[in-house]
């Protein structure tokens, strides 16, 4: 075992000691696209223990220029990104544990299963989530790695409990806002700049080196050859809801979280049941077709085509209506297929 992390375990830095806590540490891993499959990939080439991996989305074909654990074929079975990244995975490291979930990340959905992770390595597309990654770092006192691009933009920034300020105190002195890909598209350049700050402060957290993690908040792009990196420290604020001294941890409160949302970049409404359901994927894909619905299934989803327009149901009852950013529009389809 040694010998296949012989070059990590001579970076003195890490060295044997270093390789062994990196072995023992559990990492959740919140999104599968660009910056997960990638991270995904470091993790597993390095050698972590577990990783347990969340999405909710499966490989299209416009994943393919950026999000470089998928493969054509993922693309024509509909796979769950979740489950293709853990196919692929175990076939470059069967020794580490890896856990797909395939399921949006809400609060209590996440909160459950936060035992004995370590780590928490942001890969999501949207700020609800990642808001929501904040507050359960802070209850849970759980280190989280935030990451974004867009275009040739990046960011990254590295939060311990306790110790530097989390995302809320930043929110209204850092310039993080805006950052989707629905505006300009995503090189893939920009991606792995972002992976290779995330990673490297992943392999920090997870080796016990905890004196080298950065303390600045990174931005760069890299098409107009700009990097800054700024000082927040003295930003960490004792009011904050989230981290301060009185804490209320916001966004785990259920009010707080949609029932729908447009994800990023595409034309695409993602709609949540109003209370936990499990369907029966087989039936529903019964149904569908003497309904006059064009289907296609796997053991994970299911995909409906009727009059021009597409939704793909998963078992815990979310489905994502294509075709549309209108969330009415997409609600009353749901309704009308699902009915929940």
């Amino acid at each position: 075992m040694d010998e296949r992390y012989s070059r990590q375990i001579l970076f003195s830095k890490i060295g044997k000691d270093g390789q062994a806590k990196i072995r023992q540490k559990h990492v959740l891993l919140v999104g599968a696209g660009a910056l997960g499959s990638a991270n995904a990939e470091m993790l597993t080439r390095a050698g972590v223990g577990k990783l347990t991996i969340v999405d909710r989305d499966y490989v299209e074909e416009s994943n393919l220029q950026r999000q470089q654990l998928y493969t054509e074929e993922d693309v024509t079975e509909k796979l769950p990104k979740a489950e293709a990244a853990k196919k692929h995975l175990l076939a470059i490291n069967k020794d580490v544990e890896v856990q797909a979930v395939v399921m949006d990340g809400t609060a209590a959905e996440l909160e459950s299963l936060l035992t004995d992770v370590d780590l928490i390595i942001d890969a999501t597309d949207n700020f609800e989530t990642r808001m929501v990654i904040n507050d359960l770092s802070q209850k849970w006192d759980i280190p989280w790695i935030y990451g974004a691009c867009v275009g040739s933009v990046g960011m990254s920034f590295t939060i311990i409990p306790r110790r530097t300020p989390c995302l809320s105190c930043l929110l209204q002195t850092v310039p993080i806002q805006g950052m989707t890909c629905d505006t300009g598209g995503i090189i893939g350049p920009a991606v792995q700049m972002v992976v290779a700050h995330q990673s490297a402060e992943a392999l920090k957290i997870l080796s016990g080196n905890l004196e080298a993690i950065r303390t600045s908040f990174v931005s760069f792009d890299v098409w107009e050859n700009q990097f800054h990196s700024f000082k927040v420290s003295k930003m960490k604020k004792e009011s904050c809801l989230s981290c301060g001294t009185e804490r209320e941890y916001p966004f785990l409160k259920i009010e707080n979280a949609t029932k729908t949302a447009v994800l990023c970049g595409r034309d695409t409404v993602q709609v949540r049941p109003s209370a936990p359901i499990e369907l029966n994927l087989e039936k529903l894909a019964e149904d569908a077709e003497k309904f006059g619905c064009k289907v296609k299934r796997n053991p994970f989803l299911v995909s409906l085509e009727m009059k021009g327009e597409r939704m793909v149901v998963f078992p815990d009852g979310r489905a994502l209506i294509h075709g549309t950013k209108d969330t009415t529009h997409a609600k009353s389809i749901y309704q009308r297929i699902v009915g929940a």
